[in-house]
Formats: structure tokens, C-alpha cells, sequence
């Protein structure tokens, strides 16, 4: 008993200690995106709303220019409400969601705040690249997407993230669990569905400090879907962790910034076939 007991507090610090030389080495990839949101959004019967917010959300640097990843429905979270809600009702299915963005900046941990754009939108893979409108000072920390990882069911990993302005924007580490693997129509992992600091637009690491991917939410529409009865869960939403190497792909094909009013240029959409 004794002896089980070394061993599992062996591991544990094994553990540990792989996760904090992730931590150290790529901390300062993970950033704060805040962004100011429109939202407009109307209903049969109730006519036109308007709100407008400003919302910090996570995002991944995987360049050194500073070419930043997030998940698009933490920033445009239209198209994934107006999913949940497909099937609910007849009425909810004419629910219509839209989202402005503006003011988008990228928040370093020296208080560096620096202006950025959408540049691409990948709304199948729940993506948003943004780019610095103008070049930083020095080469950003990165997550070198090309040095990635595979993981298999109950493989540990290390999640990266920066908190809100309540905890000080301190950055933070979790160890997550796969819960499922899932092949087709695409690979993708699920993680397990522990309470930890991870969010959209988190790196995670397999033990070996290669990337294995990022946070995003996956949804498809069906009929009667809207909201499970007992588990009050979206049934047509789901957190997964997209793989490093389709995310490599889609960056490949994010333009140059434009600099000045992102309003006046729509950003492209990636036009990889999937």
C-alpha cells in the first residue's frame, strides 16, 4: 500500500512537472483578445434588439508576427445561437442573430495593447484569425503549429489560458482528459467535462510539449434539437479540441492586415473544401 502510494505521487509530480515546463514555455502565446460586440437580434412578435458589450475572450498566437487564433463563437457567437435553437420551436427557427465587431485588441502581460483586425473567418471550423494592423516591436511568442501531436482516449494534456482582470490576467495551466476521439467526417478529440480554467481559444499540449490543438465549439443542425430535457444541454453543440494540423492549414491562407477601419473590408472566409 505504501509502496502504491509513492508510485502514484511519483506520477503526480511527473505530471507537474511536464506541465509547468509547458507552462513556462509557452505562456505568453496565449493572449487576451478584447473586442468590442454588437449584437442585434430579433424575434417574431417581439421585433429588433440591440446590445453592444466589450468581451475579453482567448486567443493562441501561431506566428511570431502575431498572427492570433480564437474560436469564432466566442467572438460571433450568431450562427452557433441560431443553431441551438434550430428545431426548438417553428418560431425559433425565424430567430435571426447578427454581430458587429470593433475596437479589437490584443492584450499583453506588460499592458502592451495592440490593434488588430479579422482577417479570416473559418466558420466550419469555428476559427478566427486576427493580425496586428501594424507589425510589433520584436517577434511575439508562438505556438509552432507544425510540431504537432496526436492523443488517443484518457491521454492526459496540459491546457493554457489567461484569466480575466478579476484574477489579475494571470496566466494559467489545467490538466484535461480525452473523453472521446472522433474520426469522421473530420478528427477531432472531446475533452472531458471537468471543471478547469480552459476556454475557447485554449492550446492544448500532449505531455510531451507538442501542440495538440484548440478549443473550439463544434454544431450541427437537426431536427428537434434546441435543448435536452433533463440535461439542459444544447443538443447540437459540443467543446471539442480541433487538431494543430487543420488549423496550420487554414492559417496558411490568412492575408495581410489592411490596417486602419476593419469595417470597411470584409474579411475572407477560407475557401478550403472540407
Amino acid at each position: 500500500s505504501l509502496l502504491a502510494c509513492l508510485v502514484a505521487s511519483s506520477r503526480a509530480d511527473e505530471l507537474a512537472d511536464k506541465g509547468r515546463d509547458i507552462f513556462r514555455k509557452n505562456q505568453r502565446a496565449v493572449v487576451t483578445v478584447q473586442v468590442v460586440v454588437k449584437m442585434k437580434f430579433s424575434l417574431p412578435g417581439m421585433g429588433g434588439q440591440a446590445n453592444e458589450s466589450r468581451q475579453d475572450v482567448t486567443g493562441t498566437v501561431v506566428d511570431p508576427s502575431g498572427l492570433t487564433v480564437l474560436a469564432l463563437s466566442s467572438c460571433e457567437p450568431g450562427d452557433m445561437i441560431q443553431s441551438m435553437m434550430a428545431g426548438a420551436s417553428e418560431e425559433d427557427t425565424k430567430f435571426k442573430m447578427e454581430t458587429e465587431l470593433s475596437d479589437i485588441k490584443l492584450l499583453l502581460d506588460d499592458g502592451t495593447e495592440i490593434p488588430a483586425e479579422i482577417v479570416l473567418r473559418d466558420k466550419d471550423l469555428d476559427l478566427a484569425f486576427l493580425r496586428p494592423k501594424t507589425l510589433p516591436s520584436g517577434p511575439m511568442t508562438a505556438v509552432d503549429l507544425s510540431k504537432s501531436a496526436a492523443a488517443q482516449v484518457l491521454d492526459q494534456l496540459i491546457t493554457l489560458n489567461r484569466l480575466g482582470k478579476a484574477a489579475g490576467r494571470a496566466y494559467a495551466a489545467s490538466v484535461e482528459r480525452i473523453s472521446a476521439v472522433v474520426q469522421k467526417p473530420r478528427l477531432f478529440y472531446v475533452p472531458g467535462s471537468e471543471m478547469t480554467s480552459t476556454t475557447l481559444g485554449s492550446p492544448a499540449f500532449t505531455l510531451d510539449g507538442n501542440v495538440l490543438g484548440v478549443f473550439v465549439m463544434r454544431s450541427v443542425n437537426q431536427k428537434g434539437g434546441g435543448v435536452g430535457m433533463f440535461n439542459f444541454r444544447p443538443q447540437g453543440l459540443t467543446t471539442i479540441i480541433l487538431p494543430a494540423e487543420d488549423i496550420l492549414k487554414a492559417a496558411k491562407q490568412a492575408p495581410a492586415a489592411k490596417g486602419g477601419d476593419e469595417k470597411k473590408e470584409e474579411p475572407k472566409e477560407s475557401k478550403e473544401k472540407r
